[in-house]
Formats: structure tokens, sequence, C-alpha cells
């Protein structure tokens, strides 16, 4: 953008403009393994900003071709989906209002940070079950344009479950509301001789057209952030048509999100936890049926070499936690400490399984009854006590959080950080994927994830400077998307595409399906304003043109 543009943008809005070296440098970098530079951050501070924005991009986009916006919470997506070489508009200063609650309903903005968003809940006993494991710096906007999902989604669901209203702004500089309609209000709004009526027609001739072809498209597994989520829009049977399904995982790439409705969910009151530690695999498959038919709220797990690492790494680890933190981490690490130094071997994989309710008993009743399913199988199991189970939480989560950031010469490098099989596959295709892993003696990985729902994050340490890791990256991604295709899994089940995975989507979905995303980002978007190359007309070329060199 030329000087007389950015002159033109801070005359328009009331909002702040940034184009100096530290915010752009800041801006170009997400969690993820990019770095894009954008030529100019904006802080939009109300509505009427965010529709200047838009009219602003519409009106030059002829002579600028390259001119996009793309919108930004917090910055922890790990998919590259908040970069952009354009204008980022960033949500976190001005769009970040307390989160009023009626009822069980809660309206929200996309730069409300989801940890003051769940301190407002909990003075009602509700929660948003559908929060990730980044809880603690990760804000709204990326819930629901990731349609994160997290250690509860096996209970509950993602965030597609939850959203009831969204507020946004389209391509046209105009804001509209989307919620779910019924027949009568559907026919109402296909009637309208404008851009929403017109909106509204097209998805519905799109999706009833292609209907069967659609609902047979769905990844056969119970979480998945990977296109557009075209079946979850239409309910033939109850003649429900919800847009609100098409835009939550979109990341931002129909339009820019000024606000949403999330319900939520009572907090239970009580809690218990069965630890399960695995020295070989040979009864996972068993051990996951086990605890599946008991309905715990989480599932979760984390094998050897993440222990290794959080042990190797624990100065790192523990300095991130405070001194009380410190305190509680190294109570938890005890056992393995002991184990690492005696020359005991770690647990191959270790396994929480986390029973909650409203009634104690019941919590006791199925940990019992999870001890007698297991003992035919003879695992070594820990009980913690009500209270005792944040401790193998902190383990669980930090961890993971941890392996997010730079440790020494070693950096993160998510890229087959989020894929997602059937459970009743895992013991079938986990071995496969380490075996690629194997191959690659730069990659150090780690793998943890949610079992329950057979969503596993393998994120490797790599010195990304290194030409091969560089070229190894495409490469074992494609050995291991051909088997998560194989299995009908998804590509994605929490971090979404970005500039990571868009490109896999056609191996996911097939040529027709992709077809029908870019018909999609077309009814909305038909000049390509919002957030490009995410979701559709992704090019891996241009991914691992962008790999980040500084860190």
């Amino acid at each position: 953008m030329n000087n007389d543009l950015i002159k033109e943008l801070k005359q328009s809005l009331k909002g702040d403009i940034s184009t100096d070296e530290t915010t752009l440098t800041e801006y170009s970098h997400d969690a993820s393994l990019f770095e894009v530079k954008p030529q100019v951050v904006v802080f939009p501070r109300d509505q009427e900003d965010v529709e200047s924005l838009v009219n602003f991009v519409n009106k030059h986009k002829k002579e600028n071709p390259g001119l996009s916006l793309t919108g930004r919470a917090a910055g922890t997506d790990m998919s590259g989906g908040a970069l952009s070489e354009s204008i980022i508009v960033a949500f976190g200063k001005y769009f970040n209002h307390t989160p009023v609650l009626n009822g069980n309903i809660s309206t929200t903005e996309p730069g409300v940070f989801y940890r003051d968003f769940e301190t407002e809940t909990l003075k009602r006993n509700l929660i948003f079950p559908s929060y990730p494991a980044s809880k603690g710096i990760c804000a709204m906007g990326g819930i629901f344009n990731n349609n994160s999902g997290g250690e509860k989604s096996l209970q509950y669901g993602k965030t597609e479950n939850y959203v009831r209203r969204v507020k946004v702004v389209l391509s046209d500089g105009k804001t509209y509301e989307f919620k779910k309609l019924g027949e009568q209000e559907l026919k109402e709004k296909m009637s309208q001789n404008d851009f929403e009526g017109e909106i509204y027609q097209k998805m519905y001739k799109l999706i009833n057209d292609n209907y069967d072809e659609i609902m047979n498209a769905k990844p056969d597994v119970s979480k998945n952030s990977a296109g557009y989520f075209l079946w979850n829009v239409y309910d033939r049977e109850q003649k429900a048509f919800d847009l609100t399904q098409l835009w939550v995982g979109a990341q931002g790439t129909l339009g820019l999100m000024l606000e949403g409705d999330l319900e939520l969910v009572p907090v239970h009151e009580h809690r218990g936890m069965l630890i399960i530690y695995l020295h070989d695999m040979s009864h996972l498959g068993q051990i996951i049926n086990a605890v599946l038919e008991l309905n715990p709220e989480s599932f979760e797990s984390y094998d050897d070499n993440t222990l290794k690492l959080a042990l190797k790494y624990f100065p790192e680890f523990a300095k991130q936690l405070g001194l009380f933190g410190m305190i509680e981490a190294g109570l938890a690490f005890l056992p393995a400490f002991f184990e690492l130094f005696t020359g005991r071997k770690l647990p191959k994989l270790v396994l929480q399984v986390d029973f909650t309710s409203n009634e104690r008993r019941e919590v006791e009743d199925k940990l019992q009854a999870l001890r007698e399913k297991l003992k035919p199988l003879h695992p070594t199991t820990q009980t913690a006590e009500e209270g005792q189970e944040k401790k193998y939480w902190l383990v669980r989560r930090e961890s993971f959080n941890l392996l997010r950031k730079k440790i020494r010469d070693k950096h993160t490098a998510p890229f087959i950080d989020d894929f997602v099989i059937k459970p009743e596959y895992i013991s079938e295709v986990l071995p496969r994927v380490t075996d690629i892993l194997k191959q690659y003696p730069e990659f150090i990985y780690t793998v943890a994830g949610h079992v329950g729902n057979g969503n596993f994050h393998i994120i490797p340490l790599v010195d990304i400077k290194n030409p091969r890791v560089r070229t190894a990256i495409p490469e074992i991604s494609n050995k291991v998307y051909k088997i998560v295709t194989e299995y009908r899994g998804s590509t994605t089940g929490e971090h979404n595409d970005g500039l990571i995975r868009t490109p896999y989507l056609k191996q996911m979905y097939g040529e027709k399906i992709v077809k029908l995303f870019e018909e999609t980002k077309k009814i909305f978007d038909p000049e390509n304003i919002f957030n490009r190359g995410k979701k559709v007309n992704g090019s891996l070329e241009y991914a691992m043109h962008h790999l980040r060199e500084n860190w």
C-alpha cells in the first residue's frame, strides 16, 4: 500500500493504524511455522470501523488486487490462519468488552481472552465446554473461527454445537446476523431482493442440489475443522437452515465477526480421575473401548517422548509456571523423575480418564467399574483423589504448552499436529505415523492428544533452519495425510486449515467437494477480500516459501 492509501485509510477510521516495523514484525507471526509480513495493522474501534475497512478495500481492489482483510484475535493460531501480506484486522484492543450473560447464553466479542470469558461464566457456575488447551492465552475470535475443541469435547462436542448467533460484516460492507431459521423464516430471507437474500438463495441451492454428496463427504470422526461445514447447515428432517454452522470454523474467510452468542453448560460438582500407565501398546484398543463405555468427560494421553522432553527441559517448564506452579509440577513429575534416574523405562503412553457428575457416588462407581474392566489387562493405574487431579492436568496441559515454544536451539513445528481418526483405529494408525517420523532423525517428536476422540497432536521439535527439515515437512505431511484419508479421518480436528493444511483439502474431500467450498467462498466473498489463501486456493508452495527463519 502506498502512502496515499494509508493516509486515506487513517482518515476513514476512528481506530488505530500501525505501519511501524515493530508492529508489522509482531503480526508477521502466530503460533505456526510461518512468517508473512503485513503492510498495515488496523485496530478497529467499533462496527462502523469494520464496515469502513471493507468499503475501503472494495473501493481500491481493482487497482490493488492484492488488498485483503485478515481478522486476528490473540494470534495463537497454529496453522498460519491469522497471517496476511495485506491488512491485519486486530480485534484484541477494542473488541474485548466484558461478556454479557442472559441465562445460559453468553454474548462475546472476538478480542475477549478466553480466561476472562471463563471468569465471568464461572460466576454463574457455567462454562463453555469446548475450550482448547491454549485456554490461558487464546481469544474468543479464534474459538469461533477455528471451531475449537479440547479436553471436554469427548462428552460435550465442539464449538459448532454451542454457537447460537453470529454478528458479522460481509463483503458489501454491511453488518448482518446469522442464526438458525425455520422453514418459513428461510423463505422470507430468500425472498429478499438484496445481498443477504442472494446468499440464502445461493447457499440453499448449493446444498440442496448436492445434498447426498455433501452428507457423504462429512469425515467419519467426532471432531473436524477442515473445510467448510456444509453438511451442518441444512437439516431436511427438521427443515432448519443455520448459516452459523457454515461460519464457525471458516477462519474469517467469509467476513469479519463482531460478536457471537454461545450456549453454556453447568459445571459439575464432583470429579475423579484414573491415570493408566502403559509400558506397551498391546491392549490399547481394548482399554479405549472399556473407557469409552463409561462415558468419561475427557480421555487424554501423552507419550514417553512428551514426558522425557518435559523432564529434560524442566527448568524452562517450571519458569513458565511460577513458584507455586513449579512446586506442583515437581510433585506431579516426581515418579517420572524417579524412573528416569533409576534406569527404569518410562511408560510408553500415559492415559488420563476424567469422570464428572453432580453426584459423588456416580464418580466413584465409574472409577471402580473402570478398574474392574481393566483388571484382566493388568495395566498400572493410579487414582487421583478429588482435587488432586489438577496436578495431572498440569502435566498434560503444560507439557503441551511448553512444546509450543522455543526450547534452546529447537523450535516447535506444527504441521501434522491435529489429525483425527476413529478411536478404534488408533492402534493401527499411530504406529504407521510414528514409523514415518522415525525415518527423519532431524525430528524429535512427541505424541499427545484427545485419545477418546482419536485426535492426536504430534508436534516435532526441530532446527527449522536445517534445509533437510524444511524439505521433509511436505514429505511427511503427504505420507501422514494419505493414511488419515485412507481411514476417512480428518487432517485437523481443532487447529484448522490455514496455510499448512488448505492444500490437502482436495486429497481429503475430493475435487467435487472442494469445488463446492470454492463456490461457497464466492457466494459470500465474490472479490476474495477476506483472508485469502485459506480454506480455498491455498498453495503448498506458498506455505513452504514462507517458513519462518527467525524465532
